[in-house]
C-alpha cells in the first residue's frame, strides 16, 4: 500500500475576478529556447562545442529569436562556445543570445567577460526564493534572499553600464522556485530588483516565473501568474516570462494556461528535454497553436531533420508517441481508425474543404514534413480500411468495397499466425499470391475476339475463341455474348465450368499515361451462394478482365 498520507495537497490561490479561464490564445509568445543550457546540463554526456554549434544553427533555422546558449561561468566548454559565437560572428543580427548566472560576484563577472564583443544579449540572473529553499538550503530569511538578489542585480547594473556602448544588454530576473514561493514575497523580491535596474516601457526588463518544480495542477500555475501580474508594479515596464518544468507531466498545459494568464514569453526546449522530467516542450506548444490556426512563428515543416539533429547531438531519443514528432503518432493500427482515416483522406482530397478535417489526425502530417505512407500500419488489430489504404496509396489498387473484407481476412490470418506487423511490400506479396500469381487448375493461354453487328436488333454480338488449360489438358472453347466478358462466360459453359454466376465487375488504370496497365476486379458466385473475387492485370482491359475471371475460378477450386 502506497503511503499517500506522506504528502499534502498544494493550496489554491485566492484571486479575485480570475480572468484567464475566459481567454483564448490568439498569437504566439516570444519564444526562448533553453536547449543549450537547461537541456544540455541535463544530458549524461553534455554536448561539445561542435555539437552545440550545430544545435544552435538548427534553432536559428527553426526561427528562434532568443536562445539561451549556456552558463558561461559554469565550465570551460560553455565559455569557449560563447567566445566562438562572438569571435566568429556566428550570431545573426536578429537573434539575441541569453546567458544564465547565479547571484554570485565571481560568476557574474565571468559571465560579462564571456560577453565581450557581443551585439545584443540577455543576462539572466536568478536566485531561489521558495520557502523550502530558504529553510533547508540557504538557511536564511526573506530579507537575506532579497539581499542576494539585490547584490547580484546591482553588480549586473554596474557592469552593464561599463559595457560596450554599442552592445544592448537586456536584463532578466528569475525568482527561482517561483511556484514554491509566497506570491506576495515573489512580488517583493522582483520589485527590489526592479528598483535597481529601473526598467521603463522603452527599456523593459524580463521577469521570468519558473515552475522550477511542478508542484500543482496547471490551473494553479495560471492563477499564480495572473496574481503576480495583477500585483507587480510598473507592469508596462516588464515582460512576463514563464519556464515550466514537467515533474507532474503537465508542463505544456501549465504553459498554455500561463499564456492565457498574461505571460508574454515562454522558455522551454525541443521535445521537453531538461533536468529531471524536463521542461515545457516548445515544439508541442507551438504546433498546438498551429493546429488552432495560429502562426507559431517557428518552422517545424521538416520535423524529421529536427529529430535527427536532436538525437545525434544530445544522444537522447524522441519517444515514438511524442506529439507531432514521434515515429508512430501518424500511424493507425486499429481497423476502425484506419477505415476512418482512409475515408477522411479521400474526402479531403476530393471535396477540398477550406479547413483540415480528417478523423484521428489533428494536423496534416505533410505540414511537418511527414508523409501519408506510414499512417496506416498493419497488424492483427487492423481491418479492411487499413489494408485497402496500403494497397491504394502504395501500389495503386483501388480495391472494391465488397472485396475489402475478403482480402483483409487473408492479411489478418498471417498477422494472427505471426503476431507481427506486416510491411506494405509483404501485404502486396500476399495480394499477388492470392489473386495475381495463383497457380490454379485453369489457365488462359490465348483468345481471339470477333464482333458482328445485328442491324435489326441494333446491338453488337461478340464472338470469342479461347484456348484454356484445365487440369493440364488444353481445350478450345467458343462463346458469344453482348460483350467480351459475357462471351467468355458462355464459352466457359462448354469447358465444364458452368456453375459460376457473374456478380460484380470493376476496373481502373493503375497509373496515368498511355503505357498504364489496367486492373480488373470480378466477383463470381458458385452454386452454394459463396462469392469470390478475382483480379487480373494487363495493358489490355479485356485481357485483364478475362484473367480476373480465371483468378476467381481458381480461388474457388483451391478451397
Amino acid at each position: 500500500m502506497m503511503n499517500y498520507k506522506k504528502y499534502k495537497p498544494f493550496p489554491k490561490v485566492e484571486i479575485e475576478n480570475r480572468e484567464w479561464p475566459d481567454k483564448t490564445i490568439t498569437k504566439a509568445p516570444i519564444w526562448c529556447s533553453v536547449d543549450l543550457r537547461d537541456g544540455n546540463q541535463a544530458l549524461p554526456i553534455p554536448m561539445n562545442v561542435p555539437e552545440k554549434l550545430e544545435f544552435f544553427n538548427m534553432l536559428v533555422k527553426i526561427g528562434f529569436k532568443e536562445i539561451e546558449v549556456g552558463f558561461p561561468s559554469a565550465s570551460e566548454t560553455e565559455y569557449r562556445f560563447m567566445r566562438k559565437l562572438i569571435d566568429e560572428n556566428l550570431i545573426p543580427d536578429d537573434v539575441t543570445i541569453q546567458v544564465l548566472t547565479q547571484s554570485r560576484k565571481h560568476l557574474i563577472e565571468r559571465t560579462f567577460e564571456s560577453l565581450q564583443g557581443v551585439k545584443r544579449a540577455i543576462v539572466h540572473l536568478y536566485n531561489s526564493t521558495s520557502t523550502l529553499q530558504r529553510k533547508v538550503v540557504f538557511k536564511t530569511d526573506k530579507k537575506g534572499v532579497i539581499n542576494i538578489a539585490v547584490e547580484g542585480a546591482t553588480l549586473i547594473q554596474e557592469l552593464a553600464e561599463k559595457f560596450d556602448n554599442n552592445a544592448k544588454i537586456i536584463k532578466q530576473y528569475s525568482p527561482e522556485s517561483f511556484t514554491g514561493t509566497e506570491l506576495d514575497f515573489a512580488v517583493e523580491v522582483c520589485e527590489a530588483v526592479m528598483d535597481v535596474w529601473k526598467p521603463t516601457p522603452e527599456n523593459k526588463m524580463i521577469i521570468n516565473l519558473p515552475a522550477t518544480v511542478e508542484m500543482s495542477t496547471p490551473n494553479i500555475y495560471a492563477d499564480q501568474v495572473e496574481w503576480f501580474i495583477k500585483h507587480i508594479k510598473n507592469r508596462d515596464s516588464v515582460i512576463i516570462s514563464v519556464h515550466a518544468h514537467n515533474d507532474r507531466g503537465t508542463a505544456v498545459a501549465a504553459t498554455e494556461l500561463a499564456i492565457l494568464a498574461g505571460a508574454q514569453r515562454v522558455e522551454g526546449t525541443l521535445f521537453g528535454n531538461g533536468e529531471r522530467t524536463g521542461n515545457a516542450d516548445i515544439l508541442t506548444i507551438a504546433l498546438n497553436m498551429f493546429s488552432q490556426g495560429i502562426d507559431p512563428q517557428l518552422d517545424f515543416s521538416d520535423i524529421n531533420s529536427i529529430v535527427e539533429v536532436y538525437e545525434r547531438c544530445t544522444r537522447m531519443k524522441v519517444h515514438p508517441r511524442h506529439p507531432y514528432a514521434g515515429e508512430l503518432v501518424y500511424t493507425a493500427f486499429s481497423g476502425s481508425h484506419q477505415d476512418a482515416i482512409k475515408k477522411g483522406l479521400n474526402y479531403y482530397e476530393v471535396e477540398k474543404p477550406p479547413y483540415w478535417e480528417v478523423p484521428y489526425l489533428p494536423i496534416d502530417p505533410s505540414d511537418v514534413g511527414r508523409v501519408y505512407e506510414p499512417i496506416i500500419r498493419i497488424n492483427s488489430q487492423s481491418g479492411k480500411g487499413g489494408v485497402s489504404f496500403v494497397m491504394e496509396h502504395y501500389y495503386g489498387f483501388k480495391i472494391p468495397k465488397e472485396m475489402q473484407p475478403e482480402f483483409a481476412q487473408v492479411v489478418q490470418k498471417v498477422t494472427d499466425e505471426t503476431g507481427n506487423e506486416l510491411k506494405p511490400e509483404e501485404i502486396f506479396e500476399l495480394f499477388k499470391k492470392e489473386y495475381l500469381d495463383l497457380e490454379g487448375d485453369v489457365k488462359l493461354i490465348k483468345y481471339s475476339i470477333d464482333e458482328t453487328q445485328n442491324l435489326s436488333e441494333k446491338n453488337n454480338i461478340v464472338h470469342i475463341v479461347a484456348t484454356l488449360k484445365i487440369n493440364g489438358k488444353t481445350v478450345e472453347v467458343k462463346g458469344e455474348g453482348n460483350g467480351p466478358i459475357d462471351a467468355f462466360f458462355h464459352a466457359l459453359q462448354h469447358a465444364g465450368l458452368s456453375k459460376y454466376k457473374f456478380v460484380n465487375y470493376e476496373e481502373h488504370a493503375l497509373s496515368q499515361g498511355s503505357d498504364s496497365k489496367a486492373v480488373s476486379y470480378i466477383c463470381l458466385e458458385n452454386g452454394n451462394g459463396e462469392k469470390r473475387f478475382g483480379v487480373g492485370i494487363d495493358e489490355n482491359i479485356t485481357t485483364a478482365s478475362l484473367n480476373a475471371i480465371i483468378s476467381a475460378i481458381n480461388r474457388f477450386l483451391k478451397d
